[in-house]
């Protein structure tokens, strides 16, 4: 493992650039920054709010998922997320232009009802994309959350599924047949099989109409994901500090330790799609690591369009 880049403000949403460099969000700066393979960094954009997943879309742009913002705490050099901003406006889409870094808001709402907070952000080989919207936590209350279906043309947002329990992570399978969510709070990863891009057929049991895949015991919970080759679902594991891989049929196939409880989220780069840049945003490092090896062969799912 190599610590890539230090001093990062509660980094998310990596992005692998084939020249080596990884963009990603620092949500607590409320920024998109890009750290260079030499581990300089350098601010793209300033959304404010709370940038957290982010994608490269069909025109080469950033499409980030903006919460909205939170309080924050610092205890003993962490860094960690609390409630609802003071300053919170609404949770948004945006896109962020590559070279300019102008922050275009693309989503707020779906039909009538206001984003929350948006999480994680996936791209089809359509252009449309999936993304959950955990919504946000207040002192007393907290909002029920959902998984959409946007384009990159500002078409309508469609709800595919509503009434998750903190969904996070959001993934597709190598067909592009089945999204899987991660919920953060019960560490249940859920699919939507889709008959249609942004349509889902609904499973019996459960109000959000998604199939159970997996769910983790103990005081762990799941953050974001990434799909590897093969169609495991690899997803940043928070409090015990690690990436917990699992098959598609539910089975943990492996759980890589990470050195910071607050390990949210990864992304495959390498020529080969066979390094993992994994952000430790309690530590606020970045760092990059063979994700293949003698016991595992198995390299990351190229996404629909890495720039």
């Amino acid at each position: 493992m190599r610590v890539m880049a230090t001093g990062l403000r509660f980094p998310e949403g990596p992005v692998w650039l084939k020249d080596g460099s990884v963009a990603l969000v620092e949500i607590a700066r409320g920024t998109v920054t890009v750290v260079k393979p030499d581990g300089t960094t350098s601010v793209l954009a300033t959304p404010g709010g709370g940038p957290n997943g982010m994608a490269v879309g069909p025109d080469g742009a950033f499409y980030v998922c903006n919460n909205g913002g939170f309080t924050w705490n610092e205890e003993g050099g962490v860094l960690r997320p609390g409630f609802q901003a003071a300053d919170y406006e609404t949770g948004r889409i945006e896109r962020i232009d590559p070279v300019s870094g102008v922050v275009t808001r693309l989503y707020d709402a779906c039909g009538g009802d206001k984003l929350r907070g948006p999480n994680d952000i996936v791209f089809d080989a359509e252009g449309g994309f999936y993304f959950s919207d955990l919504g946000k936590t207040r002192a007393r209350d907290r909002d029920w959350g959902g998984l959409y279906y946007g384009r990159a043309d500002g078409a309508p947002v469609v709800e595919v599924g509503y009434r998750l329990n903190t969904p996070n992570g959001v993934g597709l399978s190598p067909d592009g047949r089945t999204v899987y969510v991660a919920e953060t709070a019960t560490a249940r990863l859920w699919a939507f099989d889709l008959e249609a891009p942004g349509v889902a057929r609904r499973h019996p049991g459960q109000p959000h109409g998604g199939r159970f895949v997996c769910g983790l015991g103990g005081l762990q919970m799941f953050d974001s994901l990434k799909v590897d080759e093969a169609g495991n679902i690899c997803i940043a594991t928070l409090i015990t500090g690690a990436v917990t891989v699992i098959s598609p049929d539910g089975r943990v196939l492996r759980v890589v330790r990470m050195p910071d409880p607050t390990t949210t989220n990864i992304c495959f780069g390498g020529a080969g799609l066979d390094k993992a840049y994994v952000t430790l945003s309690g530590l606020g490092q970045l760092v990059e690591m063979n994700w293949t090896d003698a016991d595992w062969t198995t390299p990351g799912l190229a996404l629909a369009f890495a720039r």
